[in-house]
């Protein structure tokens, strides 16, 4: 479905209502801001194919895992973020007729994401009968500002004769995951009410036992006047009030919703219906025109250190625009108890739970456009639930605070339901350590190090220390029964990104212990005592490092993904037929695993990560041999194509892939977006221009860029946060303009030459 939604930079837009791709139009249109969002379900009732789905932030449920067998380690529960309460919810009906734009003739339709300034509007003119038609116009957003509120301006006007009209506005607590298990309800109804035409209803999870209060006041108008309710309604979980009148020919109904939703992961159950009544009170003084004018502004300060702009190309300005809007709306970093789901708040699928996703490409993206304190709120997430890893580590056999962080998770337990996943992608320890790393060598903040950073190292080396073993016939150490990040192959030995991932592991650990040792200030004895470490331990670290082993190919110059890789039969992508992709769609899983063919980045992934330490013909040799195998099936591969393929000057595909990951939902590339966006790989358009076509990397603490311009382009710009300053790269065909917004001066890299940029002052260098 390419080219479905209309080009614009600041906006995506559709503009006819097409039923059979409602589903990706309700993840492509999702909205909302950090602690809840939704999918672009239609207010009114819609009978046609849809995913009904509001979120919130930290709300879960432990459903239990489906097999049919068990294995000793295997997690008892697949964590699944919730669809809550249906905030938006109308029922509309125009002379009797319930309007549905799934059984009604739709004459014209229009709906708009406006990104920046994120609200969500549509206009739907429908035939009600021969003589009635009527047009539905709404505007709806997630408060940026004031995060427990939602708002909905919603209107009917009359474009035939007259007729009666009949709104219904109500909160649904009934609500299902379209994924549940053994059909369990997740919710248990609590109570509801109406007073002083607000309305209220209350819910707690089963299980995990979160209460979620909404409460909402409705601001309904004809002809500038208020209009009464007429009906109070209470259902089972339900309750609204009824808005009755009748139109004139052009005559309108307005209806603002007010909402708040509160849950007890932010306050106090005792007083959670009081603290959401009181945001409702404050809502309504304040007024619609005020709190939208609010949010808005909110968002045009984001933009103004997040936005890439790109000129001459609006298929990728938009993509980019797109992805970054949809990555701040998931998360905004002030609750170190949260994380990001791949999904975010656009869909079911992955269980809204935490994957490697984040350390290995959403941090970067925070490090650059957001404060320091939100990348730390990142890594802290991972260090709070360090005692659950070691737990995790600890139900597989491995000892003495050995940890293994799990694949998938809400509260650091492991609750992935697939045995290939659960047990064997043991490499998202190894994204971990590496984000570490990243965040220190990034801000210069070695105290996060001794404060938080070395008891993660020591759990996650003390497992890759048990996770090794001696083999005789190789004469090194090996690593047995894995998947790496190419899930393509399952059970394999040595996948090389594994084992590069724990020999690095092991010494960079090694590394920060000796550095901590020698500065006593930083790592004190008792620190040492805490974590049970002694030197000949450390130093075993460092041995097994030494002696790791790995697959290589003399004949072709390259790593070998693993062992057995050049026993499959080495037929490439360019083999395909068009019909068999995606090839997880449309072949056996057998037939996958016996296929050379690769999900995404896996020797690759190793070598973006530490690019400094391979010559360019190793990287030119590995990119070569495994680009044409890879099916890019999965969304966190085509970026890393775009950065490697931009630093080996492979400059068209470089694009390719670039406009592969920007434009991944926008145009359904995988023929998955029904079921919700891929959220964590957004980053991965940011990555694609900043380190790709700017190539940025830190090289001895400083930023150092080698740019180039993608040639569909006439320039890019972004701006760059770096341990506590602000620069501005501009880059055209002719030269690369940089201006330092802070204070003090910058010291940086451009075609690997120092140059100095003075305190609010620029410098222009030209292509070499």
């Amino acid at each position: 479905m390419k080219n479905y939604f209309k080009k614009h930079p600041w906006k995506i837009i559709e503009n006819k209502f097409t039923p059979e791709y409602n589903q990706v139009s309700e993840s492509i249109f999702s909205i909302g801001n950090g602690r809840m969002g939704q999918r672009a379900n239609f207010a009114e009732t819609y009978n046609g194919d849809t995913l009904q789905g509001s979120y919130l932030a930290g709300i879960y449920y432990p459903d239990k895992t489906k097999v049919g067998w068990w294995k000793n380690g295997y997690p008892e529960y697949f964590a699944k973020v919730l669809n809550s309460v249906n905030w938006i919810g109308i029922k509309l009906k125009v002379n009797d007729h319930t309007i549905d734009l799934s059984r009604l003739e739709v004459i014209d339709f229009y709906r708009e994401l406006d990104m920046k300034n994120g609200i969500l509007k549509r206009r739907s003119i429908v035939k009600v009968d021969k003589k009635t038609s009527i047009q539905i116009e709404s505007e709806r957003f997630y408060s940026l500002q004031q995060k427990d509120l939602s708002f909905l301006h919603y209107s009917v006007k009359n474009l035939g004769q007259k007729c009666k009209v009949e709104i219904t506005s109500f909160l649904q607590a009934d609500v299902w995951n379209h994924d549940t298990n053994y059909d369990e309800s997740f919710w248990q109804f609590d109570k509801s009410n109406i007073k002083d035409k607000v309305y209220w209803i209350q819910s707690t999870t089963r299980k995990t036992e979160f209460t979620v209060v909404a409460a909402q006041k409705n601001v309904v108008m004809q002809n500038g006047r208020n209009i009464k309710d007429k009906t109070y309604k209470k259902g089972e979980q339900n309750i609204g009030l009824t808005y009755k009148s009748v139109l004139k020919p052009e005559e309108s109904i307005e209806l603002i919703k007010h909402t708040a939703i509160c849950s007890s992961f932010y306050y106090d159950k005792k007083n959670l219906k009081k603290t959401t009544l009181n945001r409702i009170k404050k809502s309504i003084k304040k007024g619609y025109d005020v709190l939208i004018s609010d949010h808005s502004k909110a968002w045009n300060e984001k933009w103004k250190t997040m936005d890439v702009l790109i000129e001459g190309d609006v298929a990728a300005q938009q993509g980019i625009r797109y992805n970054i809007f949809q990555l701040h709306q998931t998360y905004t970093g002030e609750d170190s108890r949260l994380n990001i789901g791949p999904k975010g708040f656009t869909g079911e699928k992955y269980g809204g739970s935490t994957y490697w996703d984040t350390e290995a490409y959403c941090l970067p993206f925070y490090m650059g456009t957001s404060t320091q304190s939100v990348c730390k709120n990142l890594l802290k997430y991972r260090h709070n639930h360090l005692p659950k890893a070691i737990e995790n580590a600890q139900k597989l056999g491995f000892v003495n605070g050995a940890a293994l962080y799990p694949m998938v998770t809400m509260n650091g337990e492991e609750c992935h339901n697939e045995w290939e996943i659960t047990f064997e992608e043991i490499h998202r320890n190894g994204a971990i350590a590496y984000a570490i790393y990243d965040y220190i060598r990034y801000f210069g903040d070695d105290g996060y190090l001794a404060e938080y950073g070395i008891d993660v190292l020591t759990g996650i080396s003390r497992f890759w220390a048990q996770r090794v073993n001696w083999s005789t016939d190789k004469n090194a150490y090996v690593i047995l029964g894995v998947t790496g990040p190419n899930e393509y192959e399952n059970n394999i030995d040595n996948n090389w990104y594994t084992n590069y991932m724990a020999k690095w592991c092991l010494i960079y650990a090694y590394d920060c212990y000796n550095l901590l040792i020698e500065s006593n200030s930083l790592f004190p004895n008792d620190m040492i005592a805490k974590l049970n470490l002694s030197k000949k331990e450390v130093e075993s670290w460092n041995d097994i490092a030494s002696q790791i082993y790995f697959p290589t190919s003399r004949k072709h110059g390259i790593f070998l993904q693993q062992d057995g890789f050049l026993d499959k039969e080495q037929v490439l992508v360019a083999d395909l037929k068009n019909e068999e992709r995606p090839l997880n769609q449309k072949w056996s899983w057998d037939r996958i695993l016996r296929s050379p063919y690769i999900k995404q980045a896996d020797v690759l992934q190793g070598m973006y990560f530490f690019e400094e330490k391979f010559s360019k013909k190793s990287l030119e040799n590995n990119f070569n041999y495994y680009e044409p195998r890879t099916v890019h099936e999965s969304s966190l591969s085509p970026c890393v194509h775009s950065i490697l393929a931009a630093s080996l000057g492979k400059m068209d595909k470089a694009y390719e892939m670039y406009l592969r990951t920007s434009r991944l939902d926008l145009d359904n590339y995988n023929n998955d977006t029904e079921d919700g966006l891929h959220i964590t790989s957004m980053a991965g358009s940011w990555l694609s221009v900043i380190k790709g076509f700017a190539g940025m990397k830190i090289q001895n603490n400083l930023l150092s860029f080698h740019p180039f311009l993608p040639e569909k382009w006439k320039s890019y710009s972004f701006k760059i946060k770096h341990q506590g300053q602000s620069i501005k790269i501009k880059v055209n065909g002719e030269e690369i303009a940089l201006e330092n917004e802070s204070k003090n001066d910058k010291i940086v890299k451009i075609f690997n030459k120092r140059k100095t940029i003075a305190a609010f002052g620029s410098i222009t260098v030209n292509h070499n």
